[in-house]
């Protein structure tokens, strides 16, 4: 009996390791493709994907955190097109997932935070005169607590570093100010390493573009 025992848990354990083993092979694929993603469409397709991988794996916050970074980045897309209007709604939708990942990993979690504060900047980006007392605020609040639950989170200098870059001289913003943060991120990067091979690690690219412009110069 003993031995139909063992021969069970060990049959059990091999399942599980084989279902976690797919659903990192997965997620690592998916990934990938959010750094090759160039189109609004790109990113609702790997939203899509996301969203069904989180439904199957329903005690991962990864999933969840994912499809709501796909929308973020579709959203900016959408601003950089002067698509304005349309901000909010993927903002919501981004915010819809943030909330299921934080149910899953705690409150205390910067990259969620930092994802929230991104989720604030669109939806203030939508009317900026209107909308800066309220989601401006909120933004700059959820960016405080990421930093202050991960200092050396390199992404919370990296989003920090581009609002400093792009908020106009009369508003505070400075290019070479912006552009000496993007030194810190890049040298936050540089010595950062995720916890797992699927937990969070974009963001250096973005830093050695905005640094490679300034040594064009």
């Amino acid at each position: 009996m003993k031995k139909y025992l063992l021969t069970f848990a060990l049959g059990f354990v091999s399942l599980t390791s084989f279902a976690q083993s797919t659903y990192e092979k997965i997620m690592i694929e998916k990934i990938a493709k959010l750094e090759t993603c160039k189109s609004v469409d790109d990113f609702q397709v790997l939203a899509n994907d996301f969203d069904r991988i989180g439904k199957k794996e329903v005690k991962e916050w990864l999933p969840s955190y994912y499809a709501a970074f796909a929308y973020i980045q579709k959203g900016r897309l959408l601003m950089r097109d002067g698509k304005m209007t349309e901000l909010s709604a993927q903002a919501n939708i981004a915010e819809k997932y943030l909330d299921q990942a934080e149910t899953i990993a705690g409150k205390d979690n910067s990259e969620i935070h930092l994802l929230k504060k991104m989720v604030f900047s669109l939806k203030m980006m939508e009317n900026p005169a209107e909308r800066y007392m309220t989601d401006g605020m909120k933004a700059m609040e959820e960016l405080k607590l990421a930093e202050k639950l991960d200092p050396t989170n390199p992404r919370v200098t990296l989003i920090q570093a581009e609002d400093t870059y792009f908020t106009p001289e009369q508003y505070g913003g400075s290019k070479v100010k912006g552009l000496e943060q993007f030194k810190t991120a890049l040298e936050k990067f540089n010595a950062f390493k995720p916890k797992t091979t699927l937990d969070p690690n974009w963001g250096k690219g973005e830093a050695e573009y905005f640094l490679s412009l300034d040594s064009k110069k």
